[in-house]
């Protein structure tokens, strides 16, 4: 399987991440792409660079707004002339009656879920360039390949069409869907991370072209906390189009094959003609994030459970975050869905 990734990824770097009102180091830092790559090597993957595609694949999914506001947020911050090293919203108005702002600090605001993706200096450059290697992959996969796996970073899966959150700007795997739409009359994306794929959710919600399927850690204890509830189905002619799966803090390999098994009817029946998955690996039992407990073996037979479903597919990079085993577990999967094709 070809392996698409960039170097562009590095001129993100966030330092704030708010845990329970500390301020820590982010889990999403630049090495968590080093120990993917290691994986890629250890699973003899072919790496390839991305294709430039310009905002065309963004413009798919996100609105106009806030396109125009994650390109120029950067310059307008530093011309504040009393600003930080990162741009990190101090109000979230929840738009009830409410105005779009012009200054950048209520931009800011109105286009930021929570607080847990600031913005640098080169964080705009990186989020281009992720789209871009998604966008690589799914054309791959459009010209023949029988999968493509995408090293996003940042992720995607929880960036709205107007909003980021959750380390995410530009929803990536949405943009890889919306690329395989070009050839496809409906699309399916499977969100395996263990956090809801809300903004994936939020984007095709009342959509019926393309099927979001999201197995996760239950919200009752876990980020996103208001979205991935089971009742969350899709609106309007996107209603019966989303199926959320939450799952008990802890749940291992045979719980989670399971819930992949309840996954796969859905997608079964809504006959995609191609699937993005959403890869986060962040599931794993020694992910930091701990709400899940996926073993290495079990990774594996999520990897075959996948390739199993018969479709022409693009694996996303979503989370997954600094542990030993984080290399190993992309291997496993990769491996896993090779082994089953």
């Amino acid at each position: 399987m070809k392996a698409v990734y960039t170097e562009l990824h590095r001129s993100h770097d966030p330092q704030f991440f708010l845990v329970r009102g500390v301020i820590k180091r982010t889990t999403e830092q630049p090495e968590r792409a080093d120990r993917l790559l290691a994986g890629l090597k250890a699973g003899n993957h072919t790496l390839v660079e991305p294709t430039e595609f310009g905002q065309g694949p963004r413009a798919r999914v996100h609105s106009a707004e806030y396109l125009r506001f994650l390109e120029e947020a950067w310059d307008a911050w530093v011309a504040l002339g009393d600003s930080g090293s990162e741009m990190i919203a101090n109000i979230h108005p929840v738009r009830y009656r409410a105005t779009y702002p012009t200054h950048i600090v209520g931009r800011l605001g109105w286009h930021a879920a929570d607080t847990a993706a600031p913005i640098g200096k080169g964080t705009y450059a990186a989020a281009c360039a992720a789209t871009d290697v998604a966008t690589t992959a799914a054309q791959l996969v459009m010209d023949g390949e029988d999968a493509a796996y995408a090293l996003c970073r940042p992720p995607g899966h929880h960036a709205y069409a107007d909003m980021s959150g959750g380390f995410c700007f530009f929803n990536n795997s949405a943009v890889a869907a919306a690329q395989l739409r070009l050839q496809h009359e409906r699309v399916a994306i499977l969100d395996v991370d263990v956090h809801h794929g809300n903004g994936t959710q939020g984007i095709f919600y009342e959509r019926s072209d393309v099927l979001t399927v999201s197995i996760h850690a239950d919200p009752v204890f876990f980020y996103p906390f208001v979205w991935g509830y089971a009742h969350e189905r899709g609106a309007g002619p996107g209603l019966g189009a989303n199926l959320n799966i939450p799952l008990p803090k802890g749940t291992g390999d045979d719980d989670y094959i399971k819930a992949l098994g309840d996954a796969e009817k859905t997608i079964r029946a809504f006959a995609p003609g191609a699937l993005v998955v959403a890869l986060g690996l962040d599931a794993s039992e020694h992910d930091p994030l701990a709400g899940l407990a996926v073993t290495t073996a079990g990774f594996r037979r999520i990897g075959a459970a996948i390739a199993r479903f018969g479709l022409p597919t693009v694996f996303v990079q979503e989370g997954g975050y600094l542990s030993d085993i984080l290399g190993a577990n992309l291997t496993a999967v990769l491996g896993g869905f090779e082994e089953a094709r």
